[in-house]
């Protein structure tokens, strides 16, 4: 096989792909190799190019005739750590090929699998260990203490109950998961919505001594959309901004009518819940949508947070078609927006 057939075959492979030869040189490297390697490659001992012993073993076992080999090349651009499959196998007479299939995206699923198992973990254990605790107490030194079994029944009920808001919030990620790529096609009222999640949430509006107020549309305004879903987002938004804004302020509802957005590409219609509370470090705002993410994570066990609330917010919107928009200003309050497609 001559040198400029060799070259185009390698060039046509998808994937970042270099030949090396029996003399150990790189005989020929593609495009995407050249993106990954760097460029003038070709002719060089692939030993100055690939610095990694695990891929250089490969490499030296399939030129020594081994059929195929395979490893792991790791390497990073400053920002982001990549992963690499390789993929190496020995061709007669050529010397042995190498290709470098980017599985980066699998790294990071998994870790964020890994991730999510020890956040779900640590937010049981803390709960079940304080349960375990309270019930050996009762059964020994508090057997015959009205007063404190009382007191430890009262923080096992606050225990059990926040493991069972956990389950719930992890049940309800999950089924929005599986429902993410459908998207909904029932009509729904949002300013009809929004005025029912106001009355239902007026009491705790009235104990934590925030003004709730709404900004609506006079006439009807439909969409596509799944109710239960809607109504979960507008009670996770307003239930934060009443929970975290403070006593004396004011968090108001507004929906605005459909026109046109860039964000969208099409018609749209905006939700949103503004508070006139403390407001949140800009620095956390692009993570407040992570699992278990807080930015205070004392007070938010205090008020019965999970730490799944915006990760559900985010798949339901994405559902929807929609967009989030999370804006906030220290000492001015936070707004988050849900826009979603009028049709």
């Amino acid at each position: 096989m001559n040198s400029d057939l060799t070259k185009s075959l390698i060039e046509a492979i998808p994937m970042a792909t270099i030949l090396v030869g029996s003399d150990e040189r790189v005989q020929a490297a593609n495009t995407e190799a050249g993106k990954l390697l760097g460029q003038g490659i070709t002719g060089r001992h692939f030993i100055t190019v690939l610095r990694q012993p695990t891929v250089l073993d490969a490499i030296e076992s399939c030129l020594r005739g081994v059929s195929s080999a395979n490893s792991r090349y790791l390497t990073s651009d400053g920002g982001q750590d990549s992963t690499y499959k390789v993929s190496v196998r020995h061709i007669p007479e050529l010397g042995a090929m190498i290709c470098f299939e980017d599985v980066t995206h699998l790294e990071q699923a998994g870790q964020m699998r890994r991730d999510f198992v020890a956040n779900v973990s640590h937010e049981l254990r803390t709960p079940l260990t304080a349960l375990m605790g309270f019930i050996e107490t009762l059964r020994g030194p508090a057997k015959d203490d009205a007063t404190a079994r009382e007191r430890f029944l009262a923080i096992m009920e606050r225990e059990a109950g926040r493991m069972n808001r956990l389950v719930g919030d992890l049940l309800s990620l999950s089924r929005v998961e599986s429902e993410e790529r459908v998207r909904p096609k029932t009509r729904v009222d949002l300013c009809g919505l929004v005025r029912s999640t106001a009355h239902w949430l007026a009491p705790l509006a009235k104990d934590a001594e925030v003004t709730l107020t709404l900004d609506l549309p006079a006439d009807p305004l439909e969409i596509a959309g799944d109710q239960d879903q809607l109504r979960q987002v507008l009670i996770n938004l307003t239930e934060n901004a009443i929970k975290y804004s403070g006593k004396g302020s004011e968090v108001t509802l507004s929906v605005t009518a459909p026109a046109y957005h860039a964000r969208l590409r099409s018609a749209g219609t905006e939700l949103t819940i503004r508070d006139t509370g403390a407001g949140i470090d800009p620095v956390h705002i692009p993570r407040l949508t992570e699992r278990f993410y807080r930015v205070d994570s004392h007070r938010s066990r205090e008020m019965g947070g999970t730490g799944l609330g915006l990760a559900i917010v985010k798949h339901i919107v994405n559902r929807h078609r929609g967009r989030l928009r999370i804006s906030s200003t220290k000492g001015q309050g936070t707004a988050v927006s849900v826009l979603l497609p009028a049709d």
